[in-house]
This record gives structure tokens, C-alpha cells and sequence, in this order.
């Protein structure tokens, strides 16, 4: 009785290596605006981008919110406490929870990088229709939330 043959990684057909070499390049692409400009991380970035969309929120929420972790979040939030970028305050209902919120420089930064990374992200979709668009994100979507599901149920 012959045993049957283990299944053989190929990485260019496994969907983590593709999400993650295509996320590497779009971002990379999108970080030119906000790096060479900006001298920001990717990390501060995402701070920022969040903090711009919405608002002032707890450091747990930018964790959840970005999927960076803890340690990356509060290295990012206290780098752009010190440009003056973002303001970090102790919440009036948890002393151990930081809130964060852009300062005048930080929005201003925000209002300049954001039109830009949407014109990178404009070209990199460029070779895709509009349903294309569309369903790409559907699937990315979906992968998400399946993925995020299978979490939940690791031990």
C-alpha cells in the first residue's frame, strides 16, 4: 500500500504569499507619497490615515482597526507625538487608555498625503474595469473575514 504523497507547496499558487508579495509592492507604491514627502513609516501612516477618517480614538481601537499590534501602534502614535503630529491624551474613562487624535500638522499632512495615496492606488488599479475593481475588493473582503472567522476559532 503506497502512501499518498504529500500536497507540495508551490509559492506562487499559495494565497498568503500572493497577498502578502502584492501587498509588500502596493504599498510600497503607495508609501513613495507618504515616505519620501512625509518621512512617515507605514505604521505612522496608517495612524494618521485612520485618526484622519475617523477621528479621535483609543490606541485598543487603532489595533483593532489596522490589524498592527500593540507594540507597533504605540512605537507609530509615539514617533508622531513627538513631530507634533498627533496628540495623545490619558481617557477621562480609563487612566490606563491613551486616546489619539491629529493636531493642526498632522491633518495637514493627512489632507496632502491622502489625494495623493488615492491617485497611487488609481494607478495601480489602472489595468482593472470598474466591476473588476469591485469584485476584487468583494474578494478581499471575504478572505478577510474568513480568515479573521478562523481566528476566532484557533485554540
Amino acid at each position: 500500500m503506497t502512501r499518498p504523497r504529500p500536497a507540495s507547496l508551490k509559492l506562487d499558487a499559495f494565497l498568503p504569499y500572493r497577498l502578502s508579495v502584492a501587498a509588500n509592492v502596493v504599498s510600497q507604491r503607495v508609501a513613495r507619497v507618504y515616505a519620501e514627502q512625509h518621512g512617515l513609516s507605514t505604521q505612522e501612516w496608517r495612524l494618521i490615515a485612520v485618526l484622519g477618517e475617523d477621528g479621535e480614538r483609543t490606541q485598543l481601537d487603532l489595533v483593532k482597526r489596522t490589524r498592527m499590534d500593540k507594540v507597533s501602534v504605540s512605537r507609530a502614535a509615539r514617533t508622531l507625538e513627538a513631530r507634533g503630529l498627533v496628540r495623545r491624551v490619558t481617557s477621562q474613562s480609563d487612566a490606563r487608555s491613551r486616546k489619539l487624535s491629529l493636531t493642526a500638522a498632522g491633518r495637514r499632512i493627512y489632507e496632502r498625503v491622502a489625494p495623493a495615496a488615492l491617485a497611487a492606488e488609481a494607478e495601480v488599479l489602472a489595468g482593472l474595469n470598474v466591476s473588476e475593481r469591485a469584485l476584487l475588493r468583494s474578494l478581499l473582503e471575504r478572505v478577510e473575514r474568513a480568515a479573521s472567522e478562523a481566528l476566532g476559532r484557533d485554540p
